[in-house]
Order: C-alpha cells, then sequence, then structure tokens
C-alpha cells in the first residue's frame, strides 16, 4: 500500500509539468474560499503492541503480547476555509474526519483463532500551505503539507483468542500531532467562475496513538488486567471535491469613454487675380483668420494648403501657378505664428475646378488656394 501510495504521489507531481504555462489571473485563487472533498480511505495493518500489565498478563497464558490488526477500506471527509494569495499560493485551515471497520487481525502467538470487531476513527484540525504549481490546458495542478492535530478513536475494538478464552477489549481515544502531504489538480469551471472541481490524494499520519485496553475473560468479561496499546496511524485517502472562491467573479469592466466627437473641419477659400500668385489685402485677412483658428487648437490641427489655377494657361504653366500660389499661402500662414512643420502643401493646377470649364477659360472662382483645418 505504501508503494501504491508512492507511486500515486509521483504520477500526480510529475507528468506534463515542464509544459505547463503560468498561472493565469483567471486561475489564480485570490482572497478567501472555501473546499471540501469526500472519499475513500485506506489504512493499512497496524502494529498492535500491548503495555503495561496486559502485556504482562497475556504473558502468563501463554500469548505473545504483540501482534497487527488490518481495517477495510472507509471513507474520509474534509472541510477547509483558505486564503490564495493571487500567485498561486494558498494557506487554509482543514477540519478532518476518518473511519474504517476493523477487518482482521494477526499475531498474538498463542492465541488461536482471533474474532474481531469494532472501528477506528480519526479526527483533527490542520493548517496547511498549498502551491498551484500553473495552468496545464484545463487543469492547474498543485501540491500542498499540512501540520495539526489529530484524535485517534478506538470504538468498541475487540480481539477474542479461541485459544486461550482472553478477550483484549480497546476504547478510549488519544490526541496526537498530525502530519500530510497534499497532491491534487484543480478544474475550473468556466460556466460558474470561483468555482473548481478537485481530485486529490492525501497521506495523513499520526505519531503513534497509545489507547486504553483491558484483558478480560471471554466467558464472563471478568477483568484479568488493563494497560494501553500502542498502534501506528498512516492513512491514504484519494478525495474528490469542489472549491469555491467568493471574489472569483471578475469585476465589470469600466464602461469605455465616448469617443470623441469628430473634430470639425474649417475651409478658408484665398482667391488671386489672373495669372498672379500676389495676395491681396482681403486674401491676407482670410489667412490671418485661418492662422488664428490653428493657433487655438493648440497645435492639435492638421492643416492642408492646396494650390489652384484655371484653364486659361497650359497644363504645366498652371501646375506651376498653383505651386507658387500654395507657397504664398503657407509662407503667410507661418508669419502668422503657424509651425512650418504643421502645414502640408499640394499643388492641383487646373485638375480640381471648383467650377467646371471649357479649356482657356478665365474662371476666378478656380484661381484659388484652400486652406483646410482638419
Amino acid at each position: 500500500m505504501r508503494r501504491v501510495a508512492f507511486l500515486l504521489a509521483v504520477g500526480l507531481s510529475v507528468p506534463g509539468l515542464a509544459d505547463a504555462q503560468v498561472l493565469q489571473p483567471s486561475d489564480a485563487v485570490t482572497g478567501p474560499y472555501v473546499a471540501g472533498g469526500l472519499g475513500l480511505n485506506l489504512l493499512p495493518d497496524t502494529r498492535a503492541a500491548t503495555q503495561s500489565d496486559a502485556a504482562q498478563q497475556l504473558r502468563n497464558l501463554g500469548i505473545y503480547q504483540n501482534g497487527s490488526v488490518s481495517f477495510d477500506p472507509g471513507f474520509a471527509g474534509v472541510l477547509s476555509l483558505g486564503w490564495g494569495f493571487g500567485n498561486g499560493l494558498r494557506a487554509e485551515v482543514e477540519g478532518n474526519f476518518r473511519r474504517n471497520d476493523l477487518e482482521g487481525a494477526g499475531g498474538f502467538t498463542g492465541a488461536g483463532r482471533l474474532s474481531i470487531g469494532g472501528q477506528q476513527d480519526t479526527y483533527g484540525v490542520m493548517a496547511n500551505l498549498l502551491l498551484d504549481l500553473g495552468s496545464f490546458g484545463p487543469v492547474v495542478p498543485y501540491v500542498g503539507a499540512g501540520l495539526g492535530y489529530a484524535v485517534t478513536d478506538w470504538r468498541n475494538m475487540r480481539l477474542t483468542g479461541s485459544a486461550a478464552g482472553v478477550r483484549l477489549h480497546a476504547t478510549g481515544t488519544d490526541g496526537r500531532f498530525a502530519f500530510q502531504g497534499i497532491a491534487g489538480f484543480a478544474f475550473p469551471l468556466d460556466f460558474l467562475p470561483g468555482a473548481a472541481l478537485t481530485a486529490e490524494y492525501r497521506f495523513f499520519g499520526t505519531l503513534g496513538p497509545n489507547l486504553p485496553i483491558r484483558a478480560e475473560n471471554a466467558a464472563t468479561g471478568a477483568r484479568l488486567a488493563g494497560g494501553s496499546i500502542e498502534t501506528d496511524n498512516y492513512n491514504h485517502s484519494v478525495l474528490l471535491g469542489i472549491r469555491y472562491a467568493f471574489n472569483g467573479v471578475p469585476p465589470a469592466p469600466p464602461p469605455a469613454p465616448p469617443a470623441p466627437a469628430p473634430s470639425a473641419v474649417r475651409t478658408f477659400l484665398v482667391f488671386f487675380d489672373w495669372d498672379r500668385a500676389d495676395l491681396t489685402e482681403r486674401a491676407r485677412q482670410i489667412i490671418a483668420e485661418a492662422a488664428l483658428n490653428a493657433r487655438r487648437a493648440g497645435g492639435s490641427t492638421r492643416i492642408e494648403v492646396a494650390g489652384h489655377a484655371d484653364r486659361s494657361g497650359t497644363p504645366e504653366y498652371n501646375q506651376r501657378l498653383s505651386q507658387r500660389r500654395a507657397d504664398q499661402v503657407a509662407g503667410e500662414l507661418v508669419r502668422n505664428g503657424v509651425d512650418r512643420g504643421d502645414i502640408a502643401i499640394t499643388a492641383f493646377g487646373e485638375t480640381r475646378p471648383l467650377v467646371a470649364t471649357a479649356d482657356g477659360v478665365r474662371e476666378p472662382q478656380n484661381r484659388r488656394v484652400e486652406i483646410v483645418l482638419r
């Protein structure tokens, strides 16, 4: 049984851990949680060494005073209250209970065939420290250890030897220092944030209990001697359970800030005389107004300056003329306090007329520069 327990522990703690991922915030336990588990408890063959007068009486009757007892598979249950630190480390306080019925006995040479009865209960309180090892797909393996105090309770334990007519009767309790090792898996439930199913193995033991025992006449019940019996108490438990972290429900995300209102686009038109690129007084006023609006925006405004021409000249000449007009307007913006690096200059020649005309027509509205503030 101890070999099986060892293999179980190794199997729980090694496979796949090298590929484990860093524990995600959604899987890490943070804050208070409760956990519980129920399952199978195996109690290996236990030595039973009678002490004091009981041992002497058995020797006087020709019975070897030491033997062993075995137990049927029983059950175990645990209930824990803990705290997760958000980084995989958890601390908890646990209450536990285990029960196994007496199955048989051996040793006590000279007693003949032994008839048996009774059960062993163990209950205690433990302080545990556990570590979640990381996310491995949908599984979070963990290991832990605990120290505490547990009471071993022999309830009407009876060993009756057919040869000597002597019955050993033990009923009583003894509290001892307890210890345990834990290895398991948690399976977080996506549909219930904060909850996880658990499957784990626990090795639980105590220092050797020393329980009261008396030797009595099997036929009459008369007391022959009294003393104590010292035993072992090592348990192997396989438990299925559930854990719930109270703050496992993520807080609702804050509402998204409202989208900024689209900035208003403002356009200023500067017109030119035919075949000219110099600025009129009215043109300078319009450019000054555009510069004032740009400065008020504090540098967050993109300024586009686009030059145009009518169709009264050749396309090549009109392209150069629209460029000179755009450069004049950009220079005036700079003189009015606009950063040159904030200005994008484009020349379109006669390709984008404001008023469509035939080739060679002098159209005043097409001789322009557009200042666009975005």
